[in-house]
């Protein structure tokens, strides 16, 4: 249920959401949307300008027509400015529970799909984007290693909202589990069409300095996106993007 607060109440509100790893603190209209599409329990939303966001709701969210512009209470644009860093250009914000997610089950379940996980991976916004190429390639979950929470309102803005279409989880290390585990690594075979096993671990490193070596041992394949010579790497989203999608072929 969406509550009326005043704009002080709203900004401590945010500001701790922020650092409450139960929380997800939601920026802009299509992190709203898929957020809710996905069956997020939101506690608090709001918007600059209702009358834009029933528009965008009906243009690009007809599902959520009748019952997103209800549920989210009209404040200024100076309050949104104080609640989050950047200000979204669509003026909504939102703050939604976490789901809960069990790793164990991610990695028995049962179903084709494969499982990415990030090791160490160092920035938000491309944090959020592998999370959304999963969702749209219809993954298993995204799981993710180091200091960096997957969940940070920078990667959540960067995957659109699509946290709440699989499971997303930061985890200590990779449990041993019957998955494949496929590193993606430049020094393995190359890759192609239909290379990848079903329930596979696809393991992908920075861009800088690849997976760590206890992962690569750990390995049951080691494979590499054919690229053209004298490139030396890819974008970490993209990377994701290219296996999972060439997996599908």
């Amino acid at each position: 249920m969406i509550t009326s607060v005043s704009g002080d109440a709203l900004v401590r509100s945010y500001r701790a959401a922020r650092r409450d790893r139960s929380l997800a603190v939601l920026e802009g209209f299509h992190t709203l949307k898929h957020a809710l599409r996905f069956g997020a329990e939101v506690t608090e939303a709001v918007a600059s300008d209702p009358k834009g966001l029933a528009r965008l709701t009906e243009e690009l969210a007809p599902d959520l027509a009748e019952s997103l512009p209800s549920r989210v209470t009209p404040v200024g644009e100076e309050v949104i400015a104080q609640l989050v860093p950047q200000a979204p250009r669509t003026g909504v914000v939102a703050i939604a529970r976490r789901p809960p997610i069990d790793v164990a089950s991610v990695l028995t379940d049962q179903s084709p799909s494969p499982v990415v996980l990030l090791e160490e991976p160092r920035t938000m916004g491309n944090m959020g984007a592998c999370v959304r190429v999963a969702a749209a390639a219809d993954a298993a979950g995204v799981l993710t290693t180091g200091e960096n929470d997957p969940w940070h309102p920078d990667a959540l803005r960067g995957a659109a909202g699509l946290h709440y279409a699989l499971p997303v989880s930061a985890i200590d290390g990779l449990p041993e589990s019957d998955r494949p585990l496929i590193a993606i690594d430049p020094n393995g075979e190359e890759m192609h069409a239909g290379d990848l096993p079903a329930r596979s671990i696809l393991a992908f490193g920075t861009e800088r300095h690849g997976l760590s070596a206890g992962l690569l041992e750990r390995a049951d394949a080691r494979l590499r996106i054919p690229m053209r010579e004298g490139v030396s790497s890819l974008n970490l989203a993209t990377s994701v993007a290219a296996v999972l999608f060439s997996g599908r072929i």
